[in-house]
């Protein structure tokens, strides 16, 4: 069985939408018939496995299977096909359509395809994004909020944080993805580094992703206004010190 030692901790995801926070959780997926009265209060990786040999968080080890603990105290084993892998730090549960039963946000990656952002809840894969489209071809959740406060939650990540750096975000609304908005040029996480940088915050006047510059030379804050991306630069060096100053709103 392949071993590892544990990467860093996921960085919390901010619920900020109608003023309810939600904190990172541990990760998942499933498969089955949908169960609409139940929701997810934790979940987590399972099946250690090396058939995907990308290493892009620091080894080659992902998960092949995720374990799903709901608000009707079932726990739901959901087993991938052998040409998939969940290719995360950990899985984020975050109610997503404020009813109170929560969802799981993952990073699942195809051996000939790359990666996709997937929603997982107790009936199952609810919604994904597309492929990216290549092996070795990752993504990087930076968090989730009701960015533009029109009532419906958004998913934002940088797709290919180390090639493309391109940040996308996606809403949610009736179990379905739509992507709002995209800018180039940005990025939150380096090759091998077993953490994402960055998250969302919300400093009194809604909420803002903070990520790096694609060159790592400064941290940035970014809103969702009228489907567009406003871009504000931070006083921040991008490290660890200078994301958390970010986030706790150390420049208001």
């Amino acid at each position: 069985m392949p071993t590892r030692a544990p990467r860093r901790p996921w960085r919390p995801w901010h619920r900020i939408a109608r003023g309810a926070l939600q904190a990172a959780a541990l990760l998942a997926g499933v498969a089955g018939a949908p169960v609409a009265a139940e929701g997810v209060v934790s979940a987590r990786y399972a099946e250690e496995t090396t058939r995907y040999a990308h290493g892009v968080l620091g080894d080659t080890i992902e998960y092949g299977a995720l374990i799903l603990d709901t608000s009707e105290g079932r726990r739901l084993r959901i087993v991938l096909p052998a040409h998939s892998v969940f290719e995360d730090l950990a899985p984020r549960v975050v109610d997503l359509d404020d009813d109170g039963k929560a969802e799981v946000i993952v990073v699942e990656s195809h051996r000939d395809l790359g990666a996709q952002l997937a929603i997982y809840g107790p009936g199952g894969k609810i919604a994904a994004t597309p492929h990216i489209g290549q092996t070795n071809r990752w993504l990087a959740p930076i968090g989730a909020a009701d960015l533009d406060g029109d009532g419906a939650m958004e998913i934002a990540y940088i797709d290919r944080p180390h090639l493309a750096r391109i940040l996308r975000v996606w809403r949610y609304a009736e179990g379905r993805l739509s992507e709002v908005a995209q800018q180039p040029g940005l990025t939150n996480h380096r090759i091998g580094e077993d953490f994402i940088s960055g998250g969302i915050r919300d400093c009194g006047s809604g909420p803002e992703m903070i990520v790096a510059r694609g060159d790592w030379r400064g941290t940035v804050a970014l809103d969702l206004i009228d489907g567009q991306l406003r871009e504000t630069a931070l006083p921040f060096v991008p490290s660890s010190d200078g994301f958390a100053q970010a986030l706790g709103c150390a420049d208001r």
